[in-house]
């Protein structure tokens, strides 16, 4: 009886022999169980959190390294950019507060092109590295938004020296800014993903994008305010997501009030879709990458 149980054991199948004799485990990777390439990509850069701090870190000092005014310039560059623009236009304006209005939307128009524009060219340039070892393909994105947030940081310093000298009154709502801020990053990064995405595949993805900044800055209520514009063609002007996103930003640092609750729900509804489609595109397409960088 003893020899027919072991003749029975030597004819099942090896998997299951070798389980049965604990060679394996039940640990088996199945390709079928794999989480959405989205989650992936989100785990493997929690990962690799490390490097991302290390990649800002370089990109902060590079920027700075051999400048001759170094941080100074990020301080100087936004103020020097608005005394001029308001000698410009403020007579169209002709608004109190019109230096305020104008740096308030150059901060958050310079954070929104150059997070999307250097996500891209780090991506681009980042392709002998990828054939090299593996890393996230979203860290890329990832670390030029961390280092927009820095400059953004740096850029508020010399906005907010601004509205004291011009005695903007300094109102609690100012405490609302930094969900501003996190809107517009949602966005920016979900923009940046499908434009990296792009440049992947088209070379000629970046100066392209250079002309769609451009035509976007004066869609955007940055040097005009919406009462400047023919009644006829405002709501063109409220199509433009960063209309939603500046106001924002601006409206509690300018006039001291919480924006109201539409301008919340279409900015968020509108980053969060682009961020999901953003995301959802990278992760599908991130294992092509280093062979076509």
């Amino acid at each position: 009886m003893e020899m027919d149980t072991q003749q029975s054991v030597l004819w099942l199948p090896y998997s299951l022999r070798w389980k049965r004799e604990g060679l394996v485990s039940d640990n088996i990777y199945d390709s079928s169980r794999r989480p959405h390439p989205l989650v992936e990509e989100f785990l493997a850069l929690l990962r690799y959190r490390e490097l991302v701090y290390q990649l800002v870190s370089r990109n902060i000092k590079t920027r700075y390294k051999r400048s001759f005014l170094g941080v100074v310039w990020t301080l100087l560059n936004p103020l020097l950019t608005m005394i001029v623009l308001s000698i410009v236009f403020s007579q169209l304006a002709k608004m109190e507060y019109y230096p305020v209005y104008l740096l308030s939307g150059l901060v958050v128009w310079n954070f929104f092109s150059s997070t999307t524009r250097e996500s891209m060219n780090e991506m681009i340039w980042s392709g002998s590295l990828l054939n090299r070892i593996y890393v996230p393909k979203s860290i890329f994105v990832v670390t030029a938004a961390g280092t927009g947030l820095v400059n953004l940081g740096l850029s508020l310093i010399p906005l907010l020296l601004i509205c004291l000298v011009l005695q903007v009154p300094i109102d609690p709502a100012w405490v609302i800014l930094p969900f501003s801020v996190l809107i517009l990053l949602i966005f920016a990064m979900g923009v940046s993903m499908i434009i990296s995405t792009a440049a992947v595949y088209f070379a000629d993805m970046l100066p392209v994008y250079d002309v769609i900044l451009q035509i976007w800055f004066y869609a955007s209520p940055v040097l005009f305010t919406i009462a400047m514009l023919p009644p006829r063609w405002a709501w063109l002007f409220r199509l433009n997501p960063l209309y939603y996103m500046i106001n924002l930003f601006r409206m509690p640092l300018l006039e001291g009030i919480i924006p109201p609750i539409s301008y919340w729900v279409v900015a968020s509804v509108v980053a969060i879709i682009a961020f999901i489609i953003g995301g959802v595109i990278f992760s599908a397409k991130s294992h092509e990458y280093a062979y076509r960088l």
